[in-house]
């Protein structure tokens, strides 16, 4: 659970008055003193990659292949869908450049809906790259029927980067018994193999009851992490009985957070997410911890594109979400990160994007 069970409270929230001709004007947010992470203060922006025509790109997972170049493995799907179509139509797909700038060449589509009777029939989607005892796996989320309540987490695995991929014929891990916290689904999978050998899978979830009841409302349900150990990689996965290990629902307002991406450094665990609210919808967050298992208060990991002083046109009505970075996934080199990868709504064709930052 979290450390602090205390806020600070009075965000708020004041637009400028100015912007410059013909871009999106950018907002200011007073932040609490103290809010911003030492992580957020060294990222500088790159800008756009995969922008892909009559395609919304998200969830962009980098790693560095043994060629020396980097494989981002990333969902698309269509844009007559909508942002709505990573429920109901995404696929995995695998792209490679020269450089972490880019630009990146589509390679293939890695892992598509099976279609009726499979457990990923509908969507594969949130996909995160990792090489663990020399073999390289691809933690997803699909779902059976086009709905948030068949999102299970599953793992592929495949020799090199550019497979063979051997897929699962059942998810890796499923949700809780009914009206538990996480009774609802298991999605947006963060991997790291334990310093003492073990498999650790942190998921995110919530409670059906809850998600119904919040029908009509911004945010719906309450998203929490949960953790999940295996003394082996494909499983069995048993859930930590302290679940779940980061919960803000605690501080009202429907507090709550998603898109985590775990790490080791320094000692510790680092965890990076999207922020629904903690600070603002606008951020990312920054935790760490000694042991995995109890986290520090967040604080801010990065902020939207506006506030790295980078123009974009405004934005159209069909993107509610536009110029804000989700979905964060680092690049790392022996262990230490290099690139901060996000997805954000906009771009070329006006659908969604990667978005890269470097990390000085």
């Amino acid at each position: 659970m979290l450390a602090r069970r205390t806020f600070l409270t009075g965000l708020v929230l004041a637009p400028l008055a100015r912007a410059w001709a013909g871009f999106a004007a950018p907002r200011l947010i007073d932040y609490p003193k103290g809010a911003f992470s030492k992580f957020s203060k060294h990222l500088k922006p790159v800008g756009r990659a995969l922008e892909l025509p009559d395609c919304y790109v998200w969830c962009n997972s980098p790693i560095y292949g043994p060629d020396g170049r980097v494989h981002v493995f990333f969902s698309r799907w269509a844009a007559g869908k909508g942002m709505g179509g990573w429920l109901n139509g995404s696929e995995i797909c695998h792209a490679v450049a020269d450089k972490p700038e880019g630009p990146y060449a589509f390679v293939e589509v890695v892992l598509a809906p099976r279609g009726p009777g499979h457990w990923d029939a509908t969507t594969c989607h949130n996909p995160s790259i990792q090489l663990v005892d020399g073999q390289y796996c691809l933690f997803f989320m699909g779902n059976a029927n086009g709905k948030t309540d068949t999102k299970r987490i599953g793992l592929a695995t495949a020799p090199t980067l550019d497979g063979p991929w051997t897929r699962p014929d059942q998810p890796l891990l499923l949700p809780g018994p009914a009206g538990a916290w996480d009774d609802h689904c298991t999605t947006n999978p963060a991997f790291i193999k334990h310093p003492n050998g073990q498999y650790w899978l942190y998921y995110k979830s919530w409670n059906t009851r809850e998600y119904e009841e919040a029908k009509g409302q911004a945010i719906r349900g309450n998203r929490k992490y949960g953790l999940a150990v295996a003394e082996q990689l494909h499983g069995p996965y048993v859930k930590f009985e302290g679940n779940p290990v980061i919960d803000f629902s605690g501080q009202g307002h429907n507090k709550q957070f998603e898109d985590a991406f775990v790490w080791r450094q320094h000692g510790k665990f680092q965890l990076l997410a999207r922020d629904m609210g903690v600070y603002s919808q606008e951020v990312g967050l920054f935790l760490e911890s000694e042991d995995g298992k109890a986290w520090s208060f967040p604080t801010i990991a990065f902020r939207a594109i506006r506030d790295y002083g980078v123009p974009e046109p405004p934005a159209p009505p069909s993107l509610k979400r536009y110029g804000r970075l989700e979905r964060p996934q680092l690049l790392l080199r022996n262990g230490k990160p290099e690139y901060l990868f996000c997805a954000s709504q906009g771009g070329k064709f006006m659908t969604a994007s990667s978005f890269i930052l470097k990390i000085t």
